[in-house]
Protein backbone atom coordinates (compact mmCIF):
# COMPACT_ATOMS: atom_id res chain seq x y z
CA UNK A 1 0.00 0.00 0.00
CA UNK A 2 1.90 3.58 -0.98
CA UNK A 3 0.37 6.15 1.07
CA UNK A 4 1.09 9.63 -0.74
CA UNK A 5 0.87 12.84 1.59
CA UNK A 6 0.52 16.66 -0.22
CA UNK A 7 0.31 20.19 1.24
CA UNK A 8 -0.64 23.42 0.02
CA UNK A 9 2.03 26.33 0.47
CA UNK A 10 0.64 27.46 4.02
CA UNK A 11 1.57 23.76 5.08
CA UNK A 12 4.99 23.38 7.01
CA UNK A 13 6.53 20.54 7.56
CA UNK A 14 9.22 18.10 6.32
CA UNK A 15 9.96 14.67 6.22
CA UNK A 16 9.38 13.87 10.24
CA UNK A 17 5.75 15.21 9.82
CA UNK A 18 5.23 13.29 6.36
CA UNK A 19 6.21 10.05 8.61
CA UNK A 20 3.91 11.05 11.17
CA UNK A 21 1.15 11.18 8.92
CA UNK A 22 1.60 7.99 7.13
CA UNK A 23 2.03 6.61 10.59
CA UNK A 24 -1.77 7.85 11.66
CA UNK A 25 -2.85 6.80 8.69
CA UNK A 26 -1.31 3.22 8.36
CA UNK A 27 -2.17 2.86 11.32
CA UNK A 28 -6.21 3.40 10.66
CA UNK A 29 -6.46 1.28 7.78
CA UNK A 30 -4.09 -1.43 9.05
CA UNK A 31 -6.70 -3.88 8.82
CA UNK A 32 -7.62 -3.21 5.46
CA UNK A 33 -3.97 -2.92 4.09
CA UNK A 34 -4.70 -5.87 1.43
CA UNK A 35 -7.27 -4.01 0.15
CA UNK A 36 -5.89 -0.88 -0.90
CA UNK A 37 -3.54 -0.20 -3.82
CA UNK A 38 -3.12 3.84 -2.40
CA UNK A 39 -4.01 6.47 -0.33
CA UNK A 40 -3.94 10.06 -0.97
CA UNK A 41 -3.77 12.88 2.30
CA UNK A 42 -3.84 16.34 1.01
CA UNK A 43 -3.14 19.08 3.86
CA UNK A 44 -4.58 22.28 3.09
CA UNK A 45 -4.92 25.66 5.47
CA UNK A 46 -8.31 26.86 4.67
CA UNK A 47 -8.21 30.76 5.63
CA UNK A 48 -4.18 31.16 3.96
CA UNK A 49 -2.39 33.22 6.59
CA UNK A 50 -5.35 34.42 9.03
CA UNK A 51 -6.60 32.52 11.74
CA UNK A 52 -9.65 30.62 12.62
CA UNK A 53 -11.47 28.21 14.44
CA UNK A 54 -11.50 25.60 11.64
CA UNK A 55 -9.31 26.29 9.23
CA UNK A 56 -7.01 23.19 8.26
CA UNK A 57 -8.46 20.66 6.15
CA UNK A 58 -7.06 17.08 5.48
CA UNK A 59 -8.85 15.00 2.93
CA UNK A 60 -7.93 11.76 2.60
CA UNK A 61 -8.43 9.28 -0.51
CA UNK A 62 -8.22 5.75 -0.16
CA UNK A 63 -8.22 3.65 -3.47
CA UNK A 64 -10.01 0.50 -2.72
CA UNK A 65 -9.10 -2.64 -5.37
CA UNK A 66 -12.28 -2.94 -8.06
CA UNK A 67 -13.75 -0.27 -6.39
CA UNK A 68 -14.32 3.79 -6.90
CA UNK A 69 -12.23 5.50 -4.84
CA UNK A 70 -13.35 6.36 -1.16
CA UNK A 71 -12.89 10.06 0.20
CA UNK A 72 -13.41 11.82 3.36
CA UNK A 73 -12.49 15.29 5.08
CA UNK A 74 -12.29 16.68 8.33
CA UNK A 75 -11.71 20.34 9.20
CA UNK A 76 -9.84 21.33 12.62
CA UNK A 77 -8.14 23.79 14.29
CA UNK A 78 -4.71 21.87 13.85
CA UNK A 79 -3.31 20.03 11.50
CA UNK A 80 -2.96 16.89 13.54
CA UNK A 81 -6.38 16.75 14.83
CA UNK A 82 -7.76 17.25 11.29
CA UNK A 83 -5.55 14.49 10.20
CA UNK A 84 -6.46 12.14 13.13
CA UNK A 85 -10.39 12.97 12.60
CA UNK A 86 -9.83 12.19 8.92
CA UNK A 87 -8.34 8.58 9.59
CA UNK A 88 -11.43 7.89 12.01
CA UNK A 89 -13.39 9.03 9.10
CA UNK A 90 -12.20 6.99 6.44
CA UNK A 91 -11.91 3.85 8.80
CA UNK A 92 -15.94 3.82 9.56
CA UNK A 93 -15.90 4.25 5.79
CA UNK A 94 -14.04 1.59 4.84
CA UNK A 95 -15.88 -0.84 7.37
CA UNK A 96 -18.97 0.45 5.98
CA UNK A 97 -18.65 -0.03 2.43
CA UNK A 98 -16.15 -3.38 2.94
CA UNK A 99 -18.57 -4.84 4.92
CA UNK A 100 -21.26 -4.50 2.89
CA UNK A 101 -19.24 -6.23 0.16
CA UNK A 102 -18.48 -9.09 2.31
CA UNK A 103 -22.10 -9.28 3.65
CA UNK A 104 -23.21 -10.09 -0.04
CA UNK A 105 -20.87 -11.70 -1.21
CA UNK A 106 -23.12 -14.85 -0.40
CA UNK A 107 -22.54 -15.43 3.79
CA UNK A 108 -22.17 -18.65 5.23
CA UNK A 109 -24.43 -21.74 4.86
CA UNK A 110 -26.76 -22.94 7.01
CA UNK A 111 -25.69 -25.00 9.74
CA UNK A 112 -27.62 -28.05 8.54
CA UNK A 113 -25.84 -27.90 4.57
CA UNK A 114 -22.32 -27.56 6.17
CA UNK A 115 -20.19 -31.35 6.42
CA UNK A 116 -19.03 -32.77 8.87
CA UNK A 117 -15.45 -34.80 8.66
CA UNK A 118 -17.75 -38.33 9.22
CA UNK A 119 -19.50 -37.13 6.33
CA UNK A 120 -16.59 -36.08 4.37
CA UNK A 121 -14.92 -39.02 4.81
CA UNK A 122 -17.90 -41.46 3.46
CA UNK A 123 -17.71 -39.10 0.14
CA UNK A 124 -14.55 -39.99 -0.01
CA UNK A 125 -15.05 -43.73 0.38
CA UNK A 126 -18.32 -43.71 -1.81
CA UNK A 127 -20.35 -44.73 0.35
CA UNK A 128 -24.11 -43.17 0.63
CA UNK A 129 -25.53 -41.77 4.56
Amino acid sequence: MQILVNSDNHIKGGESAEERVKAIVAGAVDRFQARITRIEVHLSDTNGPKHGEREKRAVIEARVAGLRPIAVAHEASTLLQAIEGAADKLTRALERTLGRLDETAGGSPPEQNIANVDDLQRLERGERR
